[in-house]
């Protein structure tokens, strides 16, 4: 990816830890980035088409320059591994940051319409995540290892179409790879927990499927920074960030039984330890009306 100047001139190392391959982004969209009006009215510096990666060798992707909430990451995954849609489950586990875009939307159901669950375990009848996870045991070779999330039949009864839409897994020489695609990253609050979230799923479906981690890949359309969040990029940019990467602890990855039933973990079974990161850098939620 290209990185802004001022990141450049300061870093001699190759960029496959996520951190790095944060900043960088950071640092170009505070150097280089368009001026553009968005949908919530903050109006945003964006730049498009970046890719990030990180070795998951070096351990899990959670960024160390600020807080990032691994149970909100671990939620929302085990939400959509479920089918999910309700904002009950979420929100009774410490997740409220959907709310607001419930209230925009209009719905009355306590729920967000036919969102990312509902797309992964029944896209118009298919059973998509059900289908990835027996391929990965079975055909693991196979270049069709993919999950998608946007369904242009049922966006309009959604609060939120998909920012993350789809992704794909990969084996090669014993580890697994995954490339997620997003076409909007809300680059300082969103997309940290996008990458915590997938860096999840990868380490769940290598872990069921008796594979390594590998490489964790994103490829982003639209990042941007919302013009209320400069000055928190800039807190970020400026501070120490922890080179040891927090260590994942599972019980068991998700994997399909000997009588055809998928199993996911619960909630207890994830747990991360050695995360040592900076204060939380806070920074407003736009929406828009």
């Amino acid at each position: 990816m290209i990185y802004g100047q001022r990141y450049l001139n300061t870093q001699n190392i190759i960029m496959i830890n996520i951190e790095n391959e944060y900043k960088g982004l950071l640092s170009e969209i505070l150097d280089r980035g368009m001026d553009k009006p968005d949908r919530t009215g903050t109006g945003t510096k964006s730049v498009f088409g970046r890719t990030i990666r990180h070795d998951m060798s070096l351990g899990f992707p959670i960024l160390t320059g600020k807080k990032i909430s691994f149970n909100a990451a671990r939620t929302e995954l085990l939400w959509i591994l479920q089918g999910r849609t309700d904002l009950k489950y979420l929100e009774d586990n410490g997740v409220k940051y959907w709310r607001p875009d419930y209230k925009r939307s209009g719905r009355t159901d306590e729920t967000l319409g036919p969102v990312y669950g509902k797309q992964w375990r029944d896209f118009e009848g298919i059973d998509q995540f059900y289908q990835l996870v027996h391929e990965l045991s079975y055909t693991p070779y196979s270049r069709r290892l993919m999950v998608n999330a946007w369904n242009p039949i049922d966006i309009p009864q959604m609060a939120l179409p998909p920012c993350h839409y789809s992704f794909q897994v990969n084996v090669n020489d014993g580890k697994l790879d995954l490339m997620w695609q997003q076409r909007s990253a809300d680059v300082f609050l969103g997309l940290p927990y996008d990458i915590a979230m997938y860096g999840l799923l990868l380490e769940l479906l290598a872990k069921g499927a008796g594979l390594k981690p590998g490489k964790l890949i994103g490829s982003l359309g639209d990042c941007h920074l919302y013009n209320n969040h400069m000055e928190q990029a800039e807190t970020f940019l400026s501070r120490y960030s922890n080179p040891e990467c927090a260590k994942l602890e599972l019980d068991y990855g998700i994997f399909i039984d000997s009588k055809n039933l998928l199993h996911l973990p619960e909630l207890n079974e994830i747990r991360l330890n050695n995360y040592n990161p900076q204060p939380i850098i806070k920074a407003p939620l736009s929406v828009g009306k």
